[in-house]
């Protein structure tokens, strides 16, 4: 089971929030049959998301998404968390594999590349968003969120990120972070920097540790209390369905529609987030009303009888043209 420990140290000082994600990760690995690297990359961005979320997050109904848009052969990946536990993930090129760096590690670094990594939290009830983003500085993840949080939330951070296989799974997919609260002591952060520079790989440290000891570890010296006397349960949650599916299909147009139909005699439609794979009959596609306005510039879809509206009346569509809904 995955699971997500909470606690303090230095009194106060030092929040601490760590996670065991390797069941999710297996999870996600096998849904996509994802190479060894990407398993890395994406094992790695999803616990970093679940741990950001008991930072940014206040609402258990908020979202956070994280996305690595880089350069690299993986295309991007792409995670979304909440503080209920849920997590999916995705990467763009699940399959690609890269040659092993020179110190026998994966090169995740070189599979996301350089470029932008951007968080936006969605937030509870109307889901307004807020978003930073950041250069991506090293692609391997963990630096890049200690790099997020310095620079778009002025906290000082340390983070520990890994993933680690034996011959045909997951073995461990786990991360800490430890942040600097704003009333810390000086002499505590001296002692978190000396603690985490004698501490290691966390990845190697749990081959014989679990991931409390590895905090009481990193915290040597400041008093470590937990705040989950349970720990949280964290699970692989996709909110995917037939309807979601048939939902997709209906941003084709009428004539798009039946052309599916002629030519292929339905549509398959495909998760991105869990990888199903959904069937969707001439009937079903027929049952889509066709009561519906469009954008006369782009065609994006405004309106849909039936749906939920997808724009508000005098937004701009992207195209840059007002938009106009019926009464």
């Amino acid at each position: 089971m995955s699971y997500l420990l909470r606690g303090l140290a230095a009194n106060g000082g030092i929040r601490v929030i760590a996670a065991d994600t390797t069941t999710i990760t297996e999870e996600i690995r096998n849904r996509h049959e994802m190479s060894n690297t990407v398993t890395a990359a994406v094992g790695r961005s999803l616990t970093a998301g679940i741990l950001l979320t008991h930072i940014l997050l206040k609402n258990h109904r908020d979202r956070l998404s994280l996305r690595f848009k880089g350069d690299g052969p993986i295309g991007g990946v792409v995670v979304d968390a909440g503080l209920n536990g849920n997590i999916r993930a995705y990467a763009s090129n699940p399959d690609i594999e890269l040659p092993l760096r020179e110190d026998g590690k994966l090169n995740v670094g070189a599979a996301i590349g350089r470029g932008e990594l951007n968080i936006v939290r969605s937030h509870a009830p109307k889901g307004d968003e807020y978003s930073s983003s950041v250069d991506i500085i090293s692609g391997e993840v963990a630096e890049d969120i200690a790099q997020f949080l310095a620079q778009s939330e002025q906290i000082a951070s340390a983070v520990l990120l890994g993933v680690r296989f034996d011959a045909k799974n997951v073995k461990t997919s786990a991360g800490i972070i430890l942040q600097a609260m704003p009333d810390v002591d000086s002499a505590a952060l001296d002692l978190l920097e000396a603690n985490v520079k004698a501490f290691g790989q966390l990845t190697d440290n749990l081959e014989t540790k679990s991931l409390l000891d590895c905090i009481n570890d990193l915290t040597w010296g400041m008093e470590f209390q937990l705040l989950t006397e349970d720990a949280l349960p964290l699970q692989f949650n996709c909110q995917c369905s037939e309807q979601k599916a048939l939902d997709a299909i209906a941003y084709f147009s009428p004539k798009e529609r039946q052309e599916i139909i002629i030519e292929d005699g339905g549509a398959e439609v495909v998760c991105q987030w869990c990888n199903t794979k959904r069937w969707i009959t001439p009937e079903q596609i027929n049952s889509i009303s066709a009561n519906e306005i469009r954008c006369s510039d782009c065609n994006t879809l405004w309106y849909r009888e039936g749906q939920a509206t997808q724009v508000r009346a005098d937004e701009l569509c992207a195209c840059g043209r007002k938009v106009e809904l019926p009464n």
